[in-house]
């Protein structure tokens, strides 16, 4: 690692996890594209699966080229260390397993990413594991939920899709105050915007697929954990699950972080004009963006975060039909899932990110059958916004 935490952001993204190649002098980062990794005799073999030598053994286990990525993040994050994995999905689950057994309890955020919800709603709670999703933007609601066997608390900030804003360092003083451990789900911010290990998190995750990534073409996750003795427990679960990133997968993350910066800062200058735009319109009825004076957490994420992001949800006066019309008009913006991409990115959550939780669940949780989410991306503002001008003439 050639930047320190002296380094501006910018900085410490372009040059963190690795320098130049030792062998050849690579400036960029080369891809071990290797399974397995030899001993020069048996004595080191040993030696590495004991732990008492640094080195690498097979890549479920450890790659220099995903290292240089952990090292990296876990830098942006200031977390001891960091632990790739095959998705976001992946991360989630490790982060379930390592702190959640038989008997044990957890509170989420309600608004979470609709599969995050589902796999603990209907895959753990079959190995007797409990849980409660609520608005974790008001820590009365979540201080009502917790019992004498609840571990963890699981917050996602802002929410998906609703963009609600939970107080990061309050949920830490409760989870301080009741020995839980606290994983906050950063993807929607990003290290650019926000460090939840700085407000009292334990662990921070990524789904690497979004702004870390940035080009839509990586599947990918990360857990960075604030403490060496939390590392070694989500490192042990993450090796023996398996959900390792691979190689070629980390190379390719690797080098959308060095644009990471540039990326957020651009497609958040887009989502603050269009955020306005919207919230003008007439055929609008609502927008939720943190950067606007209107969002019931806007001083909140003011003062929590370093920017109010990319992300806006909004619904039409028409209704889901309107919005149906509209998302299926845009010309610019594709209409996928994801998000955090170069490109914008629009969609409906009801019927597609969040359709496995149901129907009275998600509306609780503020996913209402209007609400569209979209994701700005790096293209001319002035471009986007005829679009969306061109889309809400045909709602």
């Amino acid at each position: 690692m050639k930047s320190d935490d002296k380094h501006g952001l910018s900085t410490r993204a372009i040059h963190a996890g690795h320098g130049p190649d030792p062998l050849f002098g690579g400036v960029s980062m080369p891809i071990y594209q290797s399974s397995t990794f030899a001993f020069k005799d048996a004595a080191q073999g040993a030696a590495r699966f004991a732990g008492t030598e640094e080195g690498y053994i097979y890549t479920r286990l450890g790659n220099p080229t995903v290292r240089a990525l952990e090292d990296a993040v876990a830098g942006l994050e200031h977390g001891f260390g960091g632990l790739g994995t095959s998705s976001g999905m992946a991360a989630v689950t490790v982060a379930y397993m390592a702190f959640l057994g038989r008997g044990d309890h957890m509170i989420g955020t309600d608004a979470v990413y609709g599969p995050s919800r589902t796999l603990m709603e209907t895959e753990f709670a079959r190995f007797g594991i409990a849980c409660d999703f609520v608005d974790t933007s008001d820590l009365e609601a979540v201080r009502s939920r917790l019992r004498p066997e609840t571990k963890l608390l699981f917050v996602e900030t802002p929410a998906n899709p609703t963009m609600a804003i939970s107080d990061l360092a309050a949920c830490a003083g409760l989870s301080r105050e009741r020995g839980l451990t606290m994983v906050v789900d950063n993807t929607f911010a990003s290290p650019v915007l926000q460090n939840p290990l700085d407000l009292g998190a334990d662990v921070v995750l990524h789904s690497l697929t979004k702004f870390l990534n940035g080009h839509s073409d990586v599947v990918g996750g990360i857990l960075v954990a604030k403490t060496e003795e939390r590392f070694l427990r989500l490192r042990k679960v993450l090796r023996l699950h398996g959900g390792t990133m691979d190689p070629h997968q980390a190379w390719l993350v690797l080098r959308g972080v060095k644009t990471l910066v540039l990326r957020v800062e651009r497609s958040q200058e887009n989502a603050a004009v269009l955020a306005r735009f919207l919230e003008a319109h007439p055929k609008v009825a609502w927008v939720r963006y943190p950067g606007l004076p209107s969002h019931p957490q806007h001083a909140l994420a003011a003062r929590q975060m370093r920017g109010f992001g990319s992300l806006i949800s909004f619904g039409l006066k028409g209704g889901f039909e309107a919005g149906r019309r509209m998302i299926d008009a845009v010309r610019l913006s594709a209409l996928a899932v994801s998000l955090g991409g170069i490109e914008s990115l629009i969609q409906h959550p009801a019927s597609m990110t969040h359709a496995g939780v149901p129907g009275e669940d998600r509306r609780k949780a503020g996913v209402t059958d209007d609400l569209i989410r979209f994701s700005a991306g790096c293209e001319d503002v002035a471009d986007l916004r005829a679009d969306f001008e061109q889309a809400l003439d045909k709602a």
